[in-house]
C-alpha cells in the first residue's frame, strides 16, 4: 500500500484531498499543526519513522499576504524553513515530496503567461518566503515536484469565492478590482491533478519528470470578472462595480498579471484542465448541496 503524508490538511487543498481519499486506494495520513509541526525537523523525522510514507504532499503555508509584511519571521519559518526540513527528510529517507507554491514568486509585470523557466522576482514577503522554500526543495531533494498555483478557492475555509457569495447575497453592490489579471484555481481540480501525478510517478519514478510545474484552471480573468461570474451563477442581484488597484490599497503589492502557462503539466502528465467558469459552477453547486444538508 502506497502511503501519503499530507501536511496542512485543514486548509483548502488538504480538505479536498481528504474528500478524494475516501475513494482512493492510497493510504493517507492527514496532519495539521496539532498533529505535526513541520517547522521542527525532529518532529518530521520521528513522524516519518513511524508511518514510513512514500510521498509527502506539503499543503502547509503561511498565506496571509498582507499580514506577512508584519510577520516576516513567521512567514519565512512556515514557507521556507519548514520546506527545508521536509526536503532534508525526504532526501534522507527516499520520500517523494510534492510541494505547493504560488504565482506570487513572479513580479506580476508580464503580459504573457508565465512559464516555469521564467525569471522569478517576488514583490513581497509572502512570495519571497515561498520562493525560498522552492529553492530549498530543489537544492536538497533531487526527486521533487513543485506546483505553483493561483487564486485558490473551494467550499472549505476562507476564500474569495465564499466571501463574494456571502456579500453578494446581502449587499446591493460591491467594488472589485479590474486591473489584476490571473486565473482562479478550484482546489478540487488541483487535488485530482496531484493524485494523477502520483500515479504517473509510481509507474516509473526513475524516469519521472521532476521539477517545477504550473497549475490553475484554464482561461484568464480579472477579480472583477471572477466576482461577476460568481454572482451570475449564484443568481444574486448584487451589482459588481469595477475599481482600479490604486483605489483599493493593500499593505502587500498584488501582481497585476499572474496568468500561469500550463503547457508543461498538460504535456508531461496528460492532465485535462477545466475552464475556470465551469469549475466555479461545480464549486457553487457543491456549496449549495452542502448547505441544504446542514
Amino acid at each position: 500500500m502506497i502511503k501519503i503524508l499530507v501536511t496542512g490538511s485543514n486548509g483548502q487543498l488538504g480538505s479536498e484531498l481528504k474528500e478524494l481519499s475516501k475513494s482512493s486506494y492510497f493510504d493517507f495520513f492527514f496532519t495539521d499543526i496539532n498533529e505535526l509541526n513541520i517547522t521542527s525537523k525532529k518532529e518530521i523525522d520521528q513522524y516519518t519513522d513511524k508511518i514510513q510514507p512514500d510521498f509527502i504532499i506539503n499543503c502547509a503555508a503561511y498565506t496571509n499576504v498582507d499580514q506577512a509584511e508584519d510577520e516576516k519571521e513567521k512567514a519565512f519559518l512556515i514557507n521556507s524553513k519548514a520546506a527545508q526540513n521536509i526536503a532534508e527528510i525526504c532526501a534522507k529517507k527516499n520520500i517523494f515530496p510534492i510541494h505547493i507554491s504560488t504565482d506570487y514568486v513572479f513580479s506580476g509585470e508580464n503580459y504573457l503567461a508565465y512559464t516555469e523557466e521564467e525569471e522569478t522576482a517576488p514583490t513581497g514577503t509572502y512570495g519571497a518566503s515561498k520562493l525560498e522554500g522552492e529553492k530549498h526543495l530543489a537544492e536538497l531533494c533531487t526527486k521533487h515536484i513543485i506546483i505553483r498555483t493561483s487564486w485558490l478557492y473551494s467550499p472549505f475555509g476562507k476564500n474569495f469565492l465564499k466571501t463574494m457569495l456571502e456579500l453578494g447575497a446581502s449587499k446591493p453592490s460591491m467594488n472589485v478590482v479590474v486591473d489584476q489579471i490571473g486565473t482562479p484555481t478550484y482546489a478540487r481540480d488541483l487535488a485530482k491533478t496531484i493524485l494523477q501525478i502520483i500515479k504517473k510517478i509510481l509507474i516509473d519514478s526513475d524516469s519521472a519528470n521532476w521539477g517545477i510545474y504550473h497549475y490553475s484552471n484554464e482561461g484568464v480573468c480579472s477579480w472583477f470578472d471572477f466576482a461577476k461570474k460568481i454572482q451570475e451563477i449564484a443568481q444574486n442581484k448584487c451589482k459588481i462595480l469595477s475599481i482600479e488597484s490604486k483605489d483599493y490599497p493593500t499593505k502587500a503589492k498584488r501582481p497585476n498579471f499572474s496568468v500561469l502557462n500550463k503547457s508543461k503539466i498538460k504535456h508531461i502528465f496528460d492532465i485535462p484542465i477545466p475552464h475556470w467558469e465551469e469549475s466555479v459552477k461545480n464549486c457553487i453547486e457543491r456549496l449549495k448541496n452542502k448547505n441544504s444538508k446542514e
